[in-house]
């Protein structure tokens, strides 16, 4: 899978759902009913970031549940996109770019939403074929303003900021033209999810899933 067509898949996957739940999961028994939860609340498309002992477990457990598209973040290494892949994960994510992580999703037909911040950064994932990129850390490398501003030399390119982003100030990032989805944690705190409050994230999904875009 070449990057053109990784970032064509990657385009259908943002445009699910305005916002991407960015999950870290401490309890491989909590993933599947966390994913129900996330999925009838309307997001479909979860991240689970590869920071915990139990993540490809959670990837397993979570690629069963109907009506999910799970993807592996903080892909780092061809080694984590192998071991996503062969967990079930549909798409992978990444905190940046490089041709060994590019290669191996090409190797191993894993579309990826690799990260940039910078015009050099978005530049060099457009020589190499991505076109839909993550932008991380968002809040801290300009926010909304820096992701407008580089729509305006570089408008083909779609993104998904990542990174600081609430329910308060998804819709200033959502109303750009060159915003596609958000990557976000607070649908799945960990409180709610430490208590098996399921039905709560269902409603946290809900006014997730409802933000204009």
């Amino acid at each position: 899978m070449t990057p053109a067509e990784q970032s064509v898949k990657a385009r259908q996957i943002c445009a699910l759902a305005p916002i991407v739940p960015v999950i870290v999961v401490k309890d491989a028994a909590h993933a599947a009913p966390l994913a129900r939860a996330l999925v009838k609340g309307g997001l479909p498309a979860l991240e689970v970031t590869l920071r915990t002992p139990c993540a490809l477990d959670a990837i397993r457990a979570m690629a069963e549940v109907e009506g999910g598209v799970v993807g592996a973040g903080t892909l780092l290494t061809p080694a984590d996109v192998k071991a996503a892949k062969a967990a079930g994960a549909r798409f992978g994510v990444s905190p940046g770019l490089t041709e060994r992580l590019m290669r191996a999703c090409e190797e191993e037909g894993l579309p990826l939403l690799p990260g940039a911040v910078t015009a050099s950064e978005v530049m060099r994932a457009l020589e190499w074929g991505y076109d839909m990129l993550k932008f991380f850390p968002a809040a801290t490398s300009g926010g909304a303003p820096a992701l407008k501003a580089l729509g305006g030399p570089l408008p083909q390119v779609g993104f998904c900021p990542t990174g600081g982003i609430s329910l308060s100030n998804a819709p200033d990032y959502l109303s750009l033209p060159n915003v596609l989805c958000a990557g976000g944690s607070w649908v799945a705190p960990d409180a709610k999810v430490q208590a098996g409050d399921w039905a709560g994230i269902e409603t946290l999904a809900r006014e997730a899933a409802a933000l204009p875009r």
